[in-house]
Parts: C-alpha cells; structure tokens; sequence
C-alpha cells in the first residue's frame, strides 16, 4: 500500500529537482502527489507539472488562488475556475481559504469572496476544495455554514490543520476531511496531538506543504514529499495502529475524497 501526499508545491522547485524528487518520493513508498495551485493565473503551468507522472507515481493537482494572493491577482471567477477543471489531471479546487496574520480588512474582504467563488466552483463539479485557514477559524466555519446551506453541501478539507478543536467540529459535521503536515512531529505542537487523537481515523489525510513545514528529523532543512512518511509514521505510532493499516486508511480516504484521482 502507497502513501499519498496530498499537498504539496512542485511548482517551488526547478525542473532537475522535479524529477529527483519525484524519484525520492518513489523510494519513500509513496505512490501518489498533489501539486497545489496557488495562482489561477498560472493554472496551466501547474497542470503541466503533471506530466511528471511516472508508471510507479502520479502526479495531480489542484488549481485555485491563494488567499494572500488575492490583491495580485484577477478575481476568480466560478466559470473560469470550472472550465480549467476540465482537465483530466485537476482533481481539486484551491487553495483557497482565508489568512488573516497578514494584510488588511480590504484584503480579508478580497479573500472571502474569492473563497465563496472557490466554494461555489466545487458545488458545480463535485470537486473537493483544499482550504487554507489561519487566523480565521470562526469566518472559515460562518461562510462554510452559509455556502452550504445556500447551494448545498460540497466535498472539502482543511489542509495542514493547526485550527482549534472547535473548527474541526465544524468540518466533520459538514462531512470535510482535515489534513496533517509536519507539524504534528514538532515539539510545541502538543495541542493539535490532542486534536488528531479525536479526529475520527476516516477522516484524516496526510500531507508535507513542501517546501515548507519539514517533519522531524528534517526540521528546518527543505520539504520535499518523501518526508511524508515520516509524518505518516509518527501519526501511526501517535494513533496506535499499525503503520500500513495507516497508510491504506489515509491512502482510502485520500480516494474518497478525490474521486477523481480514482479514474
């Protein structure tokens, strides 16, 4: 059974270390990556990093406008975000969500509509949406709540979840998924244990956010997605289950959640 990193940036590296770290990430037992959009405007070369696909790992990804880019770039719209996901490769919408350690209210404004538009793009074709939240857990868990009591429910998750257990209640509630980073395996990170020890184990994926975020024993030294074993594994022990009933765990729920990569 293959792990799957769910979020990463391949985009942030050049081409040689592409293909040297899609060759790690093979060796690391991983048989699928997620390469997260982050500018909708730079979707088509974000779906051209798929062609990094080996017969022994697939490489997907997601198109969509972070949230701290949303003063540098066009609004998104729905019926652009929904064209580009015509794509056989897009299985995903986002990164989208909402971040308020930086910027002003003018922003947070920004980041709300372009969140509902992601939201809504998700509502019209079924994809899930991976959502970034810092800062802002009750806005995230109003326009959750709102969207879907609007347009009807949508499949989703909060990605590299370091939120309060209020939020994740929130998410499950809604039927989302949440998703674990490195940061589980860091010293302070002691309060988000205590949150994943109550996740139920279905609802839970892992993921590395490289080039950022390196689990121990690689803090402070480059992510990269072959490091998502060591997340896996930690998690596993955290959990108290055998590690590859973990990996099929989050690799089933990895495929519940984006269908689309079944296919």
């Amino acid at each position: 059974m293959h792990l799957v990193d769910s979020h990463c940036h391949l985009d942030f590296f050049d081409d040689d270390e592409k293909k040297a770290i899609i060759d790690r990430a093979t060796h690391a037992s991983l048989g699928e990556v997620v390469t997260i959009g982050t500018r909708l405007s730079n979707a088509r070369q974000q779906i051209r990093i798929t062609d990094y696909t080996t017969d022994h790992l697939s490489v997907w990804c997601t198109i969509g406008t972070h949230p701290e880019y949303v003063m540098d770039e066009p609004l998104c719209s729905v019926d652009r975000i929904v064209e580009l996901t015509n794509h056989p490769k897009v299985i995903g919408i986002g990164e989208t969500g909402l971040d308020y350690f930086y910027g002003k209210q003018e922003a947070f404004e920004r980041q709300k509509e372009s969140f509902e538009n992601h939201i809504r793009a998700s509502q019209q074709t079924g994809l899930p949406v991976c959502i970034h939240a810092r800062d802002a857990d009750d806005d995230i868990a109003k326009i959750l709540k709102r969207e879907t009591e609007k347009g009807g429910g949508f499949p989703f998750l909060i990605h590299c979840f370091t939120s309060s257990m209020k939020l994740a209640e929130t998410v499950l509630d809604l039927g989302g998924y949440i998703s674990i980073s490195g940061i589980i395996t860091f010293k302070k990170a002691q309060d988000l244990r205590d949150i994943v020890l109550h996740l139920p184990q279905d609802k839970i994926l892992v993921e590395t956010d490289s080039p950022y975020l390196a689990p121990v024993p690689f803090r402070g030294k480059q992510n990269e997605p072959a490091y998502v074993y060591q997340t896996a594994e930690f998690m596993a022990k955290l959990l108290a289950v055998d590690f590859e009933t973990f990996k099929k765990q989050t690799t089933d729920n990895f495929h519940r959640l984006f269908k689309k990569a079944s296919f």
